[in-house]
This record gives C-alpha cells, sequence and structure tokens, in this order.
C-alpha cells in the first residue's frame, strides 16, 4: 500500500513514515515542543504522545485504555475476538484482572536465576557467530551477529530447534512490519505463522520436555488447563517479543559505538562501564513502542479520542524528554540515575527484561574482545526497521582494530 509522505507529524503521524524510521529523534522534540500528544487519521484514527509524564499516564491507566492488541495496523479486533481481558497475546494483550494471572504463570522462567544459567550459552553462541565472520574487516553486525543471539535464545527457552531461526525472523516481519496491508491480507500473510505454532503444540502435548510450550501447557488457572488460543498467544509473544526488541537493542548499541569512538575507547578501556553503558543505550536508543486502544470516548488532557483509537506509546519518545531526564538527547555511557521506560511502564513493563540485558552484556562483552576499534562503512547503506520496533536491520561495520 503506497501512502503519501507526511507533512505534519503534529497533525498527520505516522510511525512508518520514512523520516521516522530513518530519524525520529528530532521530530519527537519538535513534538514535544508544539504538540505533545500529535494525531492522525491514519489507521483509522492515532495519538501519540510525546511526552514522558503522557505516555506513563496512558501505560498505567487501564481504566480508559486496552491492550487487547498491541501491533497498530489498519484493522481493529472486532467484536468477534478474543475477549478484552485475554486479547491476542497473554499477558502483553491482556487486560486486567487476567493479566496479572498469565503474566504471573511466565515470570518464574524469567526471574533472575534461571537467565544467569544461560549466560553461558549466549557466550557460546556469540563465539560462534563471531568465529563464522572469520578474518574480514568488513562485516555487517545486525545480519551476521545481532539477530541471531535472541533467536537461539528464545529456541533454547522454547526447545523448539535452533534451525528453525530464519522462520522466527519472518515471524517478526510479518507481524511487526505488515501493518499496512489490508487486514484480509494481514490474515493470510499470517498464516505461515499458524501452520508453525499449532502443529508445534500438538507435538508438544504428544512428547513434552523441558521447555516453555511444555510449561505452558501443564499449566493452570482455577485448575483448569489453559485455552489453546492462550498457549499459541504466549508461543508467539514469546517469538516475535522475545527476538525483534533484543535483536534491535543489541544493533543500535553496537551502531552508536561505530559512530562514537571516544565512547568505544572508553568501553575497551574500562569494561566495567558496561553494565551503565547498557542501560544507557536502552534510555537513548529504546527500540520499542507499545499500542493501547482507547475503550471509550474519553477527554485525554484536552485530546477528544474516540472509541477504538489508537495510542501509539513511545517509550523512545519518553527516554528523550529533558523534562524527565538531564541531558536527555546526549548518550552518556557512564549516567547514574536512569530510571529510563525502555521495557515500559505500568503493568505491561517487560517480563523478559532479565533476559534482554544479560544478552545484550555478554553479546557487547564478546563483540568488544574481538573488535577493539571500529567504523561505520559508509559504502554500504545502514537501515533501519519499520514499525513499532526500531533498531539496524542492515549495519555494515568496517574493523579497524582486533584485540
Amino acid at each position: 500500500m503506497i501512502k503519501p509522505p507526511v507533512t505534519d507529524f503534529a497533525t498527520d503521524f505516522d510511525h512508518t513514515d520514512e523520516a521516522w524510521v530513518a530519524d525520529p529523534y528530532p521530530i519527537m522534540e519538535d513534538l514535544r515542543e508544539r504538540c505533545p500528544v500529535a494525531h492522525s487519521d491514519r489507521y483509522g484514527g492515532l495519538w501519540a504522545p510525546m511526552t514522558y509524564d503522557a505516555v506513563a499516564a496512558i501505560a498505567n491507566d487501564t481504566e480508559h485504555f486496552t491492550s487487547r492488541t498491541v501491533v497498530i495496523n489498519n484493522g481493529r479486533p472486532g467484536d468477534d475476538a478474543l475477549p478484552a481481558s485475554i486479547g491476542v497475546a497473554p499477558p502483553i494483550s491482556s487486560d486486567p484482572p487476567f493479566h496479572d494471572i498469565a503474566r504471573g504463570l511466565l515470570l518464574p522462567a524469567f526471574a533472575p536465576r534461571p537467565i544467569a544459567a544461560l549466560e553461558p550459552f549466549t557466550r557460546e553462541l556469540c563465539n560462534q557467530l563471531l568465529d563464522k565472520m572469520g578474518d574480514t574487516d568488513l562485516v555487517d553486525a545486525s545480519v551476521q551477529y545481532a539477530e541471531h543471539i535472541p533467536v537461539g535464545l528464545i529456541a533454547k527457552l522454547c526447545g523448539l530447534p535452533q534451525e528453525d531461526g530464519e522462520q522466527f525472523r519472518e515471524f517478526v516481519r510479518i507481524v511487526l512490519e505488515g501493518v499496512d496491508l489490508p487486514a484480509e491480507e494481514r490474515l493470510e500473510a499470517f498464516k505461515p505463522v499458524e501452520e508453525y505454532i499449532v502443529p508445534t503444540i500438538v507435538e508438544r502435548r504428544e512428547n513434552p520436555d523441558d521447555g516453555l510450550i511444555s510449561y505452558l501447557l501443564d499449566a493452570e488457572i482455577m485448575g483448569e488447563k489453559l485455552s489453546d488460543e492462550h498457549v499459541f498467544g504466549s508461543i508467539l509473544l514469546l517469538i516475535v517479543a522475545g527476538i525483534d526488541t533484543t535483536w534491535s537493542a543489541i544493533g543500535s548499541s553496537i551502531w552508536h559505538l561505530a559512530n562514537n569512538p571516544d565512547d568505544l575507547a572508553r568501553l575497551v578501556a574500562h569494561p566495567e562501564l558496561l553494565p551503565s553503558a547498557v542501560e544507557e543505550f536502552l534510555r537513548a536508543y529504546a527500540p520499542v513502542s507499545m499500542a493501547r486502544l482507547v475503550k471509550d470516548d474519553f477527554d485525554f488532557q484536552g485530546c477528544p479520542m474516540k472509541k477504538d483509537d489508537w495510542i501509539f506509546l513511545s517509550f523512545p519518545a519518553a527516554n528523550r524528554d529533558p523534562e524527565a531526564f538531564d541531558n536527555a538527547d546526549e548518550v552518556l555511557i557512564d549516567r547514574e540515575i536512569n530510571r529510563h521506560s525502555a521495557f515500559g511502564l505500568g503493568i505491561h513493563r517487560c517480563l523478559g527484561s532479565n533476559l534482554a540485558r544479560m544478552e545484550m552484556t555478554v553479546a557487547l562483552e564478546e563483540w568488544l574482545k574481538r573488535y577493539t576499534k571500529f567504523e561505520l562503512n559508509a559504502s554500504e547503506p545502514t537501515t533501519f526497521s519499520q514499525g513499532q520496533v526500531r533498531g539496524p536491520r542492515q549495519l555494515p561495520i568496517q574493523i579497524l582494530e582486533r584485540s
């Protein structure tokens, strides 16, 4: 679908517009100054708050906003979809009170201890990827490195074959990057996802293992097994949300270091700065914007929102708000106070934050052990993903020095 380019983001906001995809941060700054809640008639009606306070207010308001669907597109769930309390991918699409139950089922798998147990696997995976790059001085840090790390971790957590990684990346593209397709075409494009997950559920019922899918199939809510729709949605959530977000965060971190040689040199010389650097990369390049739907007509800070209007909940914009962060547009790898919202705000704060932090830390540690000096290769294009998750999809890096 060909759409006209945006001429004014305040009145015609579109997060898939080429200007936003290429560099959203100046647009965020402009909107905060003159129109802190942007609007658009696209997608059937959309509002986009750009300040930390407005984003936090909506994220924490489950009375007026529903998480029934969290990917902005040209359709709406419809009355025949799963009820709002459950949604299409619980718990991220669930509203209270069911949300707390669905989230509680998954929390133990993402607690600090089980995530720490995955660190050796993650480190081995990173080194395998680096070994595969060989001695060439031109590498693609996204295609050859960042995109494979969360795929490997999610496959291991779910007990899925590592060789299915390319299918998982295609599922990400189907769910997150096909938002401009008509509803019928989106449903058709979604069929490969169903054709993978549904037989997997059947197979795990017959042959359970110690992965998360078998765990979900064995779980109960008030004495009853989870519905097939619930299990399907949670698997979809793990594959899509567990891959694209961390892939983008790792890629954006390497992109920053390639563009900022002083920060790169500091991290190589002082690896003890890496924990604070990871938090700052998450703040400055937060990959995820979520979506909400307005439950009923509602006036929010003077904005006349209508039932089923979309809300584009930009955590990246919240993280760049100078009212919330000193020197908000500067990337300070030793920033001491950093209460960023990269993992969301409110009840839907990312339950996989421990996993994402571990993956980012290990990925950057192993990368910097190999490559102590590098820069962007200007002869090849750097491209970013389109949609609600932003990160490098092509990241050509020129290696200048190895350890």
